[in-house]
């Protein structure tokens, strides 16, 4: 059967792609950012995942505000970076892992989940912000792809424990998938940042801290908040945070964390990075 090998959780900021683009990468402004990624990286190059499952909300790109589903799965064979307003960026397309996104698909519906399917669908800064962070910008993408879309902009938003639950739900997916691929999960999203209304700009670092912590050791904690609480928190945009909670509902209770980073601020954003093991099978390496 196909093997879950380690959940990863980063901020998607747009800024970081025209970071990259414009060749800022080590610019005062940005080489601390782009450093604090090094070790994710390299985890990454260790233990080469076969398929990553990338857990991203659409910004108005190919989701508008009257059609939004609430989850939404990709099951196409490619997707395309889809233009932002700014042109194509030099990126490859991703490679789809079909099968298996039948799979869960199928094993969500199994589980009373009722995601959109979508055999065509492009995908924005969400998805490839953090393809670029873990993986650089190869000519080819070494990884499959499978997309799942979480609405975090229109309300009303799912709750936090749903997200935690369809974790579960793609966790029973990749253990039953008769495949000997290696999976990891990318959980994207924040971290604290709002864009408009009386708080815009705001950014609360403290809480930032505490989730990347509580991520690890108290996930049930933030699966048990309400949405009102994320808005409160980490403001009204941070409320993507949720979407992390899908990746560490397919984690193991007990995990290891490998590596771990927060960047304040990247445009208006705290930004953060972890690396997770399941903690049964980690290697006997002190964690990061």
């Amino acid at each position: 059967m196909a093997k879950l090998i380690g959940g990863l959780g980063t901020s998607h900021v747009p800024s970081i792609a025209a970071a990259l683009d414009k060749g800022l990468r080590d610019t005062p402004d940005w080489k601390a950012f782009f450093d604090g990624y090094i070790p994710g990286q390299d985890w990454v190059k260790e233990h080469r995942p076969d398929v990553a499952v990338v857990i991203f909300n659409d910004h108005g790109n190919t989701f508008f505000l009257d059609k939004v589903p609430t989850f939404a799965v990709g099951c196409a064979e490619e997707y395309r970076p889809v233009d932002e307003g700014w042109g194509p960026r030099p990126i490859a397309p991703f490679k789809g892992e079909v099968d298996f996104s039948w799979h869960f698909i199928d094993t969500l519906v199994e589980n009373r989940f009722d995601p959109m399917i979508c055999q065509e669908i492009e995908v924005d800064h969400g998805l490839q912000v953090p393809m670029e962070l873990f993986w650089g910008r190869p000519a080819e993408w070494p990884v499959k792809v499978v997309p799942i879309f979480v609405n975090v902009i229109q309300y009303p938003i799912p709750l936090p424990s749903r997200c935690y639950e369809m974790g579960r739900v793609l966790r029973q997916a990749i253990e039953s998938y008769d495949s000997d691929e290696r999976f990891v999960i990318l959980g994207t999203g924040g971290l604290s940042h709002q864009l408009q209304g009386a708080r815009a700009g705001f950014v609360n670092p403290e809480a930032d801290q505490a989730f990347l912590k509580d991520i690890a050791d108290n996930p049930d904690k933030l699966a048990a908040m309400s949405r009102e609480q994320y808005v409160e928190m980490f403001g009204s945009e941070g409320a993507e945070l949720m979407m992390w909670l899908v990746m560490r509902g397919a984690m193991d209770r007990d995990v290891v964390v490998r590596h771990k980073h927060y960047f304040v601020p990247a445009s208006m954003t705290g930004a953060g990075m972890i690396v997770m093991e399941n903690k049964e099978a980690a290697a006997p390496a002190a964690a990061a």
